[in-house]
Order: structure tokens, then sequence, then C-alpha cells
């Protein structure tokens, strides 16, 4: 008759191993006395007490201490062929039991099976610590040390010789981290080092199926979706992943395996394509991630053992991210590498590596399979289609939300894109609980929000408060600005349902140059650009980003350009002339990698597929090759009367207190500097009539002006200012 559940079969082996007690317990001599040693209770353990704990335990016939050896010995070999004879029934019917599925998936013997028999017995009943501490003679010692597990096992010198390689550091039960042993002290024998149970083989063993808790902080656990999740770009993909899967993950397969790395830019759905292929297999995904667990507190080795090992004891496949982290530097990171792949061919059959950087891993001739599948980010199109999937989903949209706007806008992965309408769900009820439509203001923060960028250490964030209003150009760069942003506004149109896409492998972003002198608005541009798209906005710091270090700048222009890529912010390189200046002739070493670093930006400017302006003052400093890939080169030029009298006009805010006397024109004609001078004179004008009677006046302007005047080096001299009505100077 075959077992009915693995609890049941564990009572049989635990009952077995009452049996190997009670004779180890004869051979010690061991019959119960009176209660003499009471008064030492805690102190010493008993007979009597070990008499009473035994009687407990078991039925009275097992205890009875003048029964015959025989009839003891006699009973553990009944009982050893009634437990492999059901073992054996519960095979023939597929009946999985923990005890025999761990030995078998860790390749262990039937004595480290009773191994673990015996350490699992203090963690179902806490009597056996009494127990083990009375086979020990020790009252402190309540876990199992190797010398009693071969004292209850083996049955001459010769078997416990033999068995002593079982508990060493390269057989299963510790390699694989199935218990742990106490350190050795410097007097501790080998014999006397204390083992038990890891607690997830415990849960394991009592038919508990859960994600080891030593990895909490680095792991989660994905089960087949109950409900839609986000959607993936390509189905044939999936299709093709999941016969793969199928295959390699079936029954009568061989254990090979495969390691399947998908490579794309962060937001391409690579997790998506992951889960899809798991949850169409209907099996679990074990997700983690590698950037966590070198730097957790748990020791790499161990973190890896016990992840891979969890596809095995759940089982489910293993999906891995932050694997850049140990690729972008392979041969620093060569051990790490190697353990990982280690922990991988040993345990995983379906494993899924997520990353942009490739990996070239060695040892897999005769391990799993090595597959690298490129997987590229959602196009215009799709992008499109994708947000129109999931706003299907919303029952309460406001009118504004238009998906093909958004897929222009934000250039995100479908992961993302699925917890982007759920949060904006959840600003929309904390914003209006009565009534919670979600308008395209909460998609647009809740994007903002999950894209969130980390650039703040090589870039400053600069918050966008100008609009088309503020900005006072000629009519000609107006209009480029203008046909920028609809450039950026109409890219599902064009690249997406009129097949442009297909015709640009790269440069698909959008690059400007703006070029002019200091104060003429280029920044401003810059802001009204963003507050247009409602994105962030980073000034690139040079200072942060230029090394003198060889090999530095091109990191920092690297996580520069990955994080914007991340998080949807518009870059924007003022002084671009002391990044992108023009190549010089190889003289030495420095100018060798100085162009080097040309290059490297060049190639990245061509990948980069959101918004990035350069400005400068000196356009003829620039690189040729950088102008020549330029979607745009929109030129600032000094204002002229007209434009400066505008710039007046807007810069003074209307609930500003300005005089009567104030007058722009005069202003306009006779103060000849840039937007940005005239700013800073309006506001230290403000400055001082707060200080000097609320209102600003026209004297408070001109000594502004002067001051500023004084900035610059330039002379200084009076406006002449003309009486209102009569025409005269005053």
């Amino acid at each position: 008759m075959s077992y009915r559940n693995g609890w049941e079969h564990l009572q049989d082996e635990l009952q077995r191993l009452r049996l190997r007690i009670l004779l180890r317990l004869r051979a010690k001599r061991y019959r119960p006395q009176d209660g003499r040693l009471d008064g030492f209770q805690g102190l010493v353990i008993s007979e009597q007490e070990i008499a009473g704990v035994l009687r407990d335990m078991g039925p009275k016939d097992e205890t009875d201490q003048d029964a015959d050896v025989t009839m003891w010995t006699q009973s553990l070999a009944a009982m050893d062929a009634s437990i492999a004879a059901r073992k054996a029934a519960s095979t023939r019917e597929h009946l999985r039991l923990p005890l025999p599925h761990l030995c078998e998936t860790f390749r262990m013997s039937p004595f480290e099976e009773q191994c673990l028999v015996i350490m699992t017995a203090p963690e179902v009943d806490v009597r056996y610590e009494k127990l083990y501490a009375f086979l020990q003679d020790d009252v402190t010692r309540k876990k199992p040390t190797v010398g009693l597990m071969l004292d209850l096992l083996c049955d001459t010198p010769e078997d416990a010789i033999a068995a002593r390689p079982l508990f060493t550091s390269r057989a299963p039960l510790l390699k694989y981290h199935l218990c742990r042993a106490s350190e050795p002290a410097a007097e501790t024998s080998f014999l006397s080092r204390s083992l038990k149970m890891d607690e997830r083989i415990t849960e394991y063993v009592l038919g508990r199926q859960q994600l080891d808790t030593a990895l909490d902080s680095v792991a989660s656990l994905v089960l087949p979706a109950s409900e839609p999740g986000p959607v993936v770009v390509d189905e044939d993909l999936v299709d093709r992943l999941f016969t793969v899967a199928e295959a390699c993950c079936s029954v009568d397969a061989d254990r090979r395996g495969i390691v399947v790395h998908l490579l794309g830019p962060r937001g391409a759905g690579k997790r998506a394509l992951a889960e899809a292929v798991c949850s169409r297999a209907g099996f679990p995904l074990v997700v983690a991630d590698l950037e966590k667990i070198a730097s957790s507190s748990l020791p790499f080795d161990e973190a890896v053992t016990r992840l891979c090992r969890e596809t095995l004891l759940l089982p489910a496949a293993l999906c891995v991210e932050g694997v850049d982290v140990l690729a972008k530097d392979a041969e620093k990171n060569r051990h790490q590498l190697e353990t990982f792949f280690d922990a991988v061919r040993a345990f995983s059959r379906l494993t899924f590596l997520l990353g942009r950087e490739p990996l070239t891993p060695k040892g897999f001739e005769k391990g799993p399979g090595f597959v690298a599948v490129r997987v590229p980010p959602p196009d215009v199109r799709a992008s499109a289609r994708l947000w129109e999937t999931y706003l299907a989903r919303e029952a309460r949209l406001d009118d504004d939300v238009n998906a093909a706007d958004l897929a222009a806008r934000f250039r995100l992965g479908t992961g993302t894109m699925h917890e982007a309408v759920v949060t904006a769900r959840d600003i929309a009820r904390w914003r209006a609980p009565q009534e919670p439509r979600v308008t395209l203001g909460d998609i647009t923060s809740a994007c903002r929000a999950l894209t969130a960028s980390r650039l703040s250490t090589l870039a400053r964030k600069i918050t966008p408060r100008q609009t088309w209003d503020d900005l006072v150009l000629p009519s000609d760069q107006h209009a480029q600005l203008r046909e920028l942003c609809n450039q950026a506004r109409y890219r599902q149109v064009v690249q997406g349902e009129w097949g442009f896409d297909r015709k640009l492998p790269l440069g698909k972003g959008l690059s400007a140059l703006f070029s002019g002198p200091p104060g003429t608005g280029k920044t401003m541009a810059a802001q009204v650009i963003a507050s247009e798209f409602q994105l962030d906005l980073y000034q690139i710091d040079l200072s942060q980003v230029v090394s003198k270090y060889i090999g530095e700048t091109e990191k920092n222009l690297r996580r520069v350009f990955d994080e914007a890529d991340a998080s949807q912010a518009i870059l924007f390189f003022d002084e671009a002339d002391a990044l992108f200046g023009k190549r010089s002739e190889v003289k030495d070493a420095h100018d060798r990698y100085a162009n080097i670093e040309v290059g490297y930006l060049l190639q990245r400017m061509e990948e980069f597929e959101g918004i990035a302006i350069l400005a400068t003052n000196l356009r003829q400093n620039v690189d040729e090759a950088f102008v020549r890939r330029l979607r745009f080169i929109v030129e600032f030029p000094f204002p002229d009367e007209e434009h400066r009298r505008r710039i007046w006009e807007v810069t003074f805010p209307r609930e500003a207190p300005l005089g009567d006397d104030v007058d722009l024109g005069i202003l306009a004609r006779e103060l000849k500097l840039a937007g940005g001078n005239i700013k800073n004179i309006a506001l230290a004008a403000a400055f001082g009539a707060a200080a000097d009677g609320r209102v600003i006046r026209m004297s408070h302007v001109l000594q502004a002006a002067r001051r500023e005047h004084q900035k610059l080096g330039k002379s200084w001299t009076e406006p002449v200012r003309v009486m209102p009505g009569t025409g005269r100077p005053s």
C-alpha cells in the first residue's frame, strides 16, 4: 500500500528512528533508575526521565526494558521492509514524497536520507532534543552530532569510517545547505560537530511550499497569472521560447536544461516575456536581482545556491535580473560569475538572464544549453498598441487620454506601462475619491514617478516653469522649436504607421543644437520643450562627467545615457563644446584618448532615442560629426530693440506692482542686453522696490541696470528719459 502523503511517510521514519534509539540505549546498558537525581533537573537527564519520554512517544511494547533486543531488531527489520515497500508503491503511483525526492534531486544515499530524518525529528517533536542530549552525555547538546548519527546508523566501526566523508563540505548535506554544521572550535573534534536542518528544507519535508525566507530581500515568487498582467509585444518569440521550455522541463527530458539570455535595453519587456512563457507553461517563476545578491549580507555562493535550489524544490523556472552588475567587468567578477553559473548548471532546468551586456559563459558544452536572444524595445507603433490594451482595462478614463500621444511622449516597456496605469488609478482615487476618473495628468505623473532618474550626481534637475509665452525669439527660430516638438509628438504616426522606423536603424531620437550668445534663451527654450511634454530636464554637470582618468569619462557618459533612456528625461548639455568639441591631431596619448571619448559620445548620441539638446556660445567649436547628425540647429540671435521690449514685457509678472514711470520702450532702446541680463535687472529692481515703498519705479530699474553693467564690465550711461506729455528730457 502506498503512502497517502509525505507526513504519513515521515511518521513511519520517526517510528524507525525510535527503534534505533532504543537499540542504542540498550547498547549503553541503559535501565531506568529510581528518582535519586530528581533534585538535579536541568543539570542532568536521568534514566527515569528518558524512560518517561520513550513511554510517551511510542507503544509500550517498544519501550519495555525487559523486552529482548532480538525483538527490537526484528521490529526494525520489519519496519525497514514496510517503508521500502510503501515507498516503491508511491513511486509507481507517481506520488512525490518529500524525503525520497530530496535524495533523488540532490543525489544522496539512503544513509544521508536517514541523517535528514534524525535532524528533522527535533523540528517535529522537541522531546528528541532530550533523547539526543542523553545519548551524547551532555544536557546542553540537544542537536545531533556527526558522532551520534554514525552511532545510530552504522553497525561497525568500518561503516562509520566509510560514512565520514558524507559530512564534509563537498558532500550534498552541506554543499547544498540542506543542513548547517556548528563552527568547529579548536578543541572540538570532527565527531562533536552538531548539525541542524536548514529551515527551508524542514518546511519542504513537512510539505510546505514557500520561497526560502533567506532570499526575501533578493527574490520573489511569481505564480502563473490568474489575472491579466503585462502584455508581450512579440508573441512569436513567446511561442518559440515556450516550445523550448516545454521540451527542457518535461518529465522525460534529459537533465541538460537551457539558459536563455534576454538582451535588450531597460523597458524592452524582458521580464514580461519570461513571465508570459512560464504562465503559459503553468509553472512558477523565481525572480531574483543579482545586484542585490552581490551586495546582500548573505555570502554570495550560499545565496546563489539557495536561489537555484528553489528551482528544484518548488519546482520553478528562474529569472535573474541585474546580471550586468557582473557582466560589465567579467574578468574582475570571474569568480562570482563562475559560482553563479555552477549553481545554474547544478539545479535549474530553465533560466532566464535579463541584461544589456553580452555574456560568454564557459563550461556549458556539457551543462545546460545557452542561447542569447535580442529583445528590442517596443517601437512607437507597438507602444501605442500596448497603451491601448492597458487603457482598455481601465473603465474610467478622461477624454484627454490618448494612447498615441502617450507612446510619443514616453518610451516605456510593457511592464512599466502596466504599472503606470495602475498607479494612475491610485492617483485619481486620491485626487477625486468620489469620482476617480483617470486623466492624462494622472498617467503623466505616474510615468514620471516610475521612471525617476538617478542622475543627481552627474546632472542638475531643472524644474520647467516657462511656457511659450515667456520665450521671445524671432518667428523663424520660434517655428523651428515648434517643429522639434511636432516631431516628438508625431513619432508614432511617421515612424510607426508610415513605416519610417524600418529605415532608421540609428538616430531615432531628437537631437538639437542651440547656439548663440549667453542669455539669449537657450536654457529657457529647453525648459519650454520639457514643459510642453511634462518631462524631466537634466542639465549635465560637465565637472562630474569629464574625468582626467582614462575610461572614466566614458563610464560617466554611459550612465548618463542609460539613466536618460530609463527615465525618459531630456538631456541638456550646456557649454557643449567642452564635451562635443572638435577632435584634434593626435600628438600624444592624451589626444588619442580625448578623441576616443568624442567617438564614444557620438555613438551614444546616435543610439539615444530621447531628446538631447546641446547648447553652445560658439557653434564653430563643435565637432562637425555631431553637427551632421543633429536633427535641428537653432541660432539664438542677440535680441533687437523690438524683441528686447517684448522680453521686458514678459519678464515682469502680472502681480508685480510696476510703477507708471517705468518706460519699457526706453529700456528696450537704451539697454542693449540679452534676455538673461534683463531678467537679472527685473529681479534686482523688484527686491530694491520691496525695501523702498513696495512699488517698482524707474529709479529701481536703472539702479539694477547699473549694477548689471558693472558685473558685465561695461560702462554705464544713464538712459535719457522723456517727461510724459512734453517730449523733453526729464
